[in-house]
């Protein structure tokens, strides 16, 4: 739920300290109409203490303007005139306050929200499921900008040691001169007469005294300001590893789970502008504490005074070494990946990015990207650092790229346009695996130096598990594969290994989820769905939902092995009805009228206690993306008894002839949709109008549906439509029979109630055909 949703139901003091959030800097009417438009900007990707941020900030401060504006423009009426000419007030009022100073705004905004998602959080307690995840992503994002805002302190704190450090040593140094100009002057004393030097000789010897104890005390004092300094750093580069575990191990690894369940059709993996700021954040902290150090080992070398400093600075340098090299290792990433079906001899695209290139200058010489395929066991010697350098399974044309810098974004990335697989090079197949099983992936690498060459980088990255397919018949089986892989791979894996088996529900959770993708609606796979998809997963009978959550689905039973008594595995039956679904009846789904996942004893059972002509639609049992219409009717050969009657299954190619609503629309013995809606009421909506009159003597013709057992005499042929109708023209008279359908005492329902529709398939085949034909000499012979 929104943040001002839930705010506008604070009550007492809670509401109170809400209201005193807002005046004159931040009128409270802009929250209010600009609720949802506030609340969807990253406002938190701004860091305040950055006068470069101020870009950003400038860039924010005239969207909410523009908002602003445009919602004064859409209100109407006597009131909108009021809040017109308001609101228009308010967006002159903030680009005068803050257009000088727009970071004020973004710290202004940012108080705001924390306090009321503060507020909020206080009045419901985290009641809700929902809010309890925004209140659990919002204090995890505090505690991370809470984390930077500690290393800030300490990186400022170690500077100022590190400044005061470097004076001490430089007037130490002094001092120390002055030692040697005193010794060298006792020293000259032996060429002076002894009366001379008996004069001279106890002053000098009493500033040598002096100043060799002021600097054995003040050696010790360097001494002890260089192990504290250092103990600083151990501090510090224990929180930054502490704070890049966090960003790089979780939020990171996080986005990468989404981008794979993505693919799934999970919800988008979100941007990455919150974790590129963590990731600058990170990587500015870093390297202030790496020159720190840096400068920490120079003063040494430049004074070096025994003890164990040395061995202290060497270890953080290579400790601060190896977490600058694992975040930009490991920053590298892939921001678009590749299609996980990839088509041989096909463009695709893809584009990769290096989340800390702007802050590490890395764009002032841009680095060149290259890609490559490899297979399963070439990526699992990769990460294993075997020498697989010049080990490929293809040939991917316009493999390489440069990185880019987008000034305005402040990312750095490649992005592949026209990558092109041409062959593919395949590896000897384990057991039952099919070409469709094997799974590759695209290595991108490149290599860059950072801070004048100081590190040199080689980075890598591996795509999300490729299949390769030659033939667009096998998508349908290599999809399985990458869903299988996408729902249930574990983080850190080795490529790319997943479970042979897995429980019902995690895969009925994958299935919804690739469903309402695919179909593209938020109508999703019901409780009593999943038990029929159970049932035939399973070869079970049970209705019970609860006796389905302990079992386990193999890879085997999910599209290796055929469904008993059919010749398609249960994958291949599911995404035929997601095909379907998608490309014919997703308007109908929608609106519920599809019950889709029936079989053919429910839908009996469902229609017998109904109304002759009640009906339903279920998918198809026995055919690949088919659906079929069951409806309840009278029984012709035995009088006054009722049973269920089943067309053969419809599937895409029936579909592109005649739609689905056309088609219930023909068949006037359909009257109710299950359980008791009128049919017009469900479809009309989809029906095509009809055929304008005949145009300069010619006629339309137009192909309508019949089930030949359930036509119904009808004296007015417009109202109900039996073979084909033509617009009305004076020279063309309407036979009863074309003579191009099988003779009416040709029953097409079998005995079990099943309709063949492969006859009237031809039918609307040969009239399609007719269709294509230049009418004149169609209907030549029957105008004359």
């Amino acid at each position: 739920m929104a943040v001002w949703i839930q705010a506008q139901q604070l009550q007492g003091d809670a509401l109170h300290q809400m209201q005193s959030l807002y005046g004159q800097h931040f009128p409270i009417e802009v929250r209010h109409y600009l609720s949802q438009w506030l609340e969807g900007q990253l406002w938190d990707v701004i860091d305040l203490e950055n006068p470069q941020e101020e870009f950003k900030a400038k860039r924010l401060l005239d969207s909410l303007i523009q908002e602003l504006q445009n919602k004064a423009e859409h209100q109407v009426g006597e009131d909108g005139f009021l809040l017109k000419i308001k609101l228009g007030h308010y967006a002159s009022q903030l680009k005068s306050t803050y257009d000088r100073c727009p970071l004020e705004l973004v710290r202004c905004i940012k108080h705001i929200l924390y306090t009321e998602q503060r507020l909020v959080r206080e009045a419901s307690n985290s009641s809700s499921p929902v809010g309890g995840m925004m209140d659990s992503m919002s204090q995890k994002y505090q505690q991370i900008n809470q984390a930077f805002e500690e290393l800030r302190l300490l990186t400022q704190d170690t500077e100022n040691d590190l400044r005061k450090l470097q004076h001490n040593q430089e007037y130490f140094i002094i001092q120390y001169q002055e030692s040697l100009r005193i010794q060298a002057q006792l020293t000259s004393l032996a060429t002076l007469p002894p009366a001379d030097r008996q004069l001279r000789e106890p002053t000098l010897l009493s500033k040598r005294a002096t100043v060799e104890a002021w600097l054995t005390r003040e050696a010790n004092t360097l001494q002890k300001y260089r192990l504290d300094l250092a103990e600083k750093h151990q501090k510090s580069l224990q929180l930054l590893r502490k704070q890049q575990t966090i960003i790089l191990d979780d939020e990171l690894i996080h986005w990468k789970r989404r981008q794979q369940l993505a693919g799934n059709g999970g919800p988008p993996e979100g941007g990455l502008d919150i974790l590129q700021s963590w990731c600058e954040k990170l990587a500015e902290t870093i390297w202030q504490n790496r020159q720190q150090i840096r400068r920490a080992e120079h003063l040494r070398q430049q004074l070096p005074i025994p003890g164990p400093i040395e061995e202290l600075l060497n270890d953080l340098n290579s400790t601060i070494t190896d977490i600058i090299s694992a975040l930009v290792t490991s920053t590298f990433i892939i921001e678009k990946q590749p299609p996980q079906v990839l088509k041989t001899q096909t463009k695709f695209v893809a584009t990769v990015r290096l989340l800390v290139g702007g802050k590490l200058n890395v764009h002032m010489n841009p680095p060149q990207v290259k890609a490559t395929i490899i297979s399963e066991q070439q990526a699992k010697a990769l990460l294993k650092n075997e020498n697989t350098r010049n080990d490929s399974s293809g040939e991917i044309l316009n493999n390489n790229c440069v990185m880019e810098y987008h000034q305005a974004t402040g990312t750095l990335s490649a992005n592949f346009r026209n990558m092109s697989l041409k062959r593919i090079k395949r590896s000897d197949r384990r057991g039952a695996e099919s070409v469709t099983e094997e799974k590759f992936t695209i290595l991108f690498e490149s290599q860059f130096s950072v801070g004048g060459n100081e590190l040199v980088f080689q980075v890598k990255t591996l795509s999300l598990p490729v299949v390769v397919i030659v033939h667009g018949s096998q998508d349908n089986n290599a999809t399985a594969t990458v869903l299988w892989d996408n729902a249930f791979a574990e983080p850190g894996r080795v490529p790319f290994i997943v479970p042979d088996k897995v429980l019902w529900p995690q895969l009925c959770e994958a299935l919804n989820m690739k469903y309402k993708a695919e179909v593209q609606s938020n109508r999703g796979l019901s409780e009593e769905n999943l038990v029929f998809l159970a049932q035939k997963a399973f070869s079970s009978s049970s209705i019970n939902p609860d006796d389905y959550r302990g079992m386990t689905m193999t890879w085997s039973q999910f599209n290796r092995e055929s469904l008993p008594g059919r010749n398609f595995t249960f994958w291949q039956w599911f995404d035929g009805v997601m095909e379907l679904t998608k490309k014919h009846l997703k308007p109908h789904w929608n609106d519920g009228a599809i019950l889709g996942f029936v079989n053919k004893q429910q839908a009996q059972d469902m229609l017998m206690s109904k109304p002759n002509g009640t009906f339903l639609l279920r998918f198809s049992d026995s055919e690949i993306g088919g659906i079929t219409i069951a409806w309840v009717a009278e029984n012709p050969n035995k009088p006054g008894e009722r049973m269920v009657w089943n067309l053969m299954p419809y599937t895409a190619k029936d579909f592109s002839i005649r739609s689905l609503a056309d088609r219930i629309s023909d068949l006037n013995h359909l009257l109710f949709l299950y359980p008791d809606r009128p049919k017009d009421e469900v479809f009309s909506k989809y029906y095509t109008p009809p055929l304008s009159k005949a145009v300069d003597g010619y006629v339309k013709p137009q192909i309508k549906q019949v089930v030949p057992e359930f036509t119904t005499t009808n004296p007015d042929p417009a109202a109900n439509p039996t073979y084909m109708d033509h617009g009305a023209s004076p020279v063309v008279s309407h036979p009863p029979n074309y003579g191009i359908y099988p003779p009416m005492s040709d029953s097409m329902l079998d005995a079990d109630g099943d309709f063949d529709l492969d006859d009237t398939m031809d039918v609307a085949r040969h009239v399609e055909e007719l269709l294509r034909r230049p009418m004149e000499s169609q209907w030549s012979g029957q105008q004359s």
